[in-house]
Formats: structure tokens, sequence, C-alpha cells
């Protein structure tokens, strides 16, 4: 597989961000720092960002680099959402649309890097451009818009019900 120790710290620390985000999803219908398991996605994801910038197969700043940025920088807008904005206002509808957006966006470089390396030796996917990702990623990304406009039906229940209390 050719990971570095960082790699496979890397490799851990993301997949167990991602499995916290799946059962805060299942759980809460959202990711929700009130939780365990979106506070592990949280430290996780942050750790998983910040690692990430020390990896690269091709030496230097590349696209994955921006997408770890970027992940950073909405986990951290989600958690700042969550933390100074309490109550259901509209700012929930952006904490909500940042963090699935990361956790998307996680995926991206997870499936790229899943499908080339795996299994061993015969992987799914000769490269970034080869159609099983492009497929996967389409899929994933139906599924986050879907996923995002439930949680915003859901969200504007819950607002409209404490505002007529």
């Amino acid at each position: 597989m050719g990971l570095s120790n960082l790699g496979i710290f890397h490799t851990v620390i993301g997949i167990v961000a991602i499995g916290a985000a799946l059962v805060s999803y299942v759980k809460y219908g959202k990711i929700n720092f009130a939780g365990k398991s979106g506070l592990t996605y949280l430290y996780g994801t942050i750790v998983a960002s910040l690692t990430a910038l020390g990896l690269s197969r091709t030496g230097g700043f590349n696209p994955g680099h921006v997408f770890s940025l970027l992940i950073f920088a909405l986990v951290l807008a989600g958690y700042f959402l969550h933390a100074k904005r309490k109550g259901n206002t509209r700012a929930r509808y952006f904490e909500i649309f940042w963090l699935s957006f990361s956790f998307f966006l996680s995926l991206v470089p997870t499936v790229n890097e899943t499908f080339t390396r795996v299994p061993i030796g015969s992987p799914l996917a000769k490269g970034p451009t080869d159609p099983i990702i492009a497929v996967t990623l389409l899929s994933l990304f139906i599924l986050f818009v879907a996923g995002v406009v439930y949680q915003i039906v859901q969200q504007r229940k819950i607002n409209r019900s404490t505002q007529t209390v």
C-alpha cells in the first residue's frame, strides 16, 4: 500500500471521523456537536485535515491540500455557529450545510485513495479519472444534496415549533 506512518495515522483518524459522522447522522439526523459522535467528527476531522497537509504523492502543495484546508475551515465554522449562535435560528441552516459539505468533501479523497489502492495489487480504479470514481462521487453528491434538503426541512420544522411556543 505504501503508506508512511503519518499516512497510516491520518487514515485511521479519518476513518474514525467518517464513522463518527455516520453515527451522528443515524442518531440525530445531522452532525450534532451536542453528542459524542459529533465531537468525535469535529476533532477527528481537524486532526485528519491538518495531517493531510503533510502528505503528498507528488510532492508539494496539491488539490488534496486545498480540500483539507477547506474541510478544516468548514468544520471550524460549523463549530463556531454551534457554540456562539445558540438556539434554533438561521444559523442552524448554515451549520447543517457547512458540516454536511465538510463530510462530503472528506469522502472525495477517501473514495479516490481507497479505489486506487484497494484491493492491494489489483485496485478498483487506475487513477482519479477512472469512471468508477466518477460514478461513486456522483452518487455521493446526490446523497449529499438529498441529505442537506432533508436536514433543512427538519430544522425548519424545529424552528417553527419553537417560534409558536
